[in-house]
């Protein structure tokens, strides 16, 4: 069984590498993390990439979109010299690296074990192709029993469970401009998500409260926080039953891990 909580690479490990591509992934991977988290969008042609921006310009250095571009134009495009130039802790060089297709980052985890959170970057307009889409993906590769999907757009995640009641879906919630006694107590995320028929809840940091994650554990909601990078939070995750933490280091979070499983 896991160690608890799960360390997920956001974007992989993007502290140390050009996000959401197989470099970022395969030093995750590297590091020992359980997973990775990564972005999924459609090209003009359909093809679903991953990316985290809806156009190309901090990534890429290009004003398009990605919905705009063929996915043999994307393949074109370097989304790795970005990092060289703006991230002094790195050392290796990226230039070159290519934004990646869902099927190849399916086909760098086939042969592990590793937990893949999928971001569905989802619209009104592509919604429900962009599910399918996924849906059919993780039916390809028997990849169901590991692969959970999120997003913020919870009638995508509906979605998706009316496609296949079996895939495992996250509801993501980003810190809103809501009463505090709302933000605190939890109460409207955790039914939202409940309503959504999400399996998890995937919480801002800031919107992590132990009073949150004890309500939404108790209603059935595995509890996943992100985007964390101080390792104090490997022992509140245990403390309080977080399952997963989303990280952009997870190198230095599995240390700490590791730290606290000796002590």
């Amino acid at each position: 069984m896991a160690d608890k909580p799960l360390i997920i690479g956001h974007r992989g490990a993007s502290a140390i590498a050009p996000e959401n591509t197989i470099a970022a992934f395969r030093l995750a991977l590297a590091a020992g993390a359980d997973g990775v988290e990564f972005d999924v969008r459609l090209t003009r042609d359909g093809i679903p990439v991953v990316i985290h921006d809806d156009n190309l310009k901090r990534t890429g250095s290009l004003p398009q979109t990605v919905a705009s571009l063929s996915l043999a134009e994307l393949k074109q495009v370097d989304v790795g010299s970005w990092f060289n130039r703006t991230q002094k802790r790195s050392t290796s060089d990226f230039s070159g690296e290519k934004i990646p297709t869902l099927e190849e980052v399916f086909e760098l985890f086939e042969s592990t074990d590793a937990v893949l959170y999928l971001e569905m970057k989802s619209d009104a307009i592509q919604r429900d192709q962009l599910a399918a889409v996924c849906c059919e993906s993780l039916r390809e590769r028997s990849f169901k029993v590991r692969v959970i999907v999120e997003c913020f757009d919870l009638t995508g995640l509906e979605a998706v469970k009316r496609i296949d009641p079996e895939i495992k879906t996250a509801a993501l919630f980003d810190f809103p401009q809501l009463p505090s006694w709302l933000v605190h107590s939890g109460r409207r995320m955790i039914q939202q998500a409940l309503a959504a028929g999400a399996d998890e809840i995937a919480l801002h940091q800031r919107l992590a409260s132990q009073q949150v994650v004890e309500t939404a554990k108790a209603a059935g909601l595995k509890v996943v926080v992100w985007t964390v990078d101080d390792k104090v939070w490997v022992k509140r995750a245990q403390s309080c039953g977080i399952d997963a933490l989303i990280t952009n280091d997870p190198g230095l979070m599995i240390l700490e891990r590791s730290r606290m499983r000796t002590v």
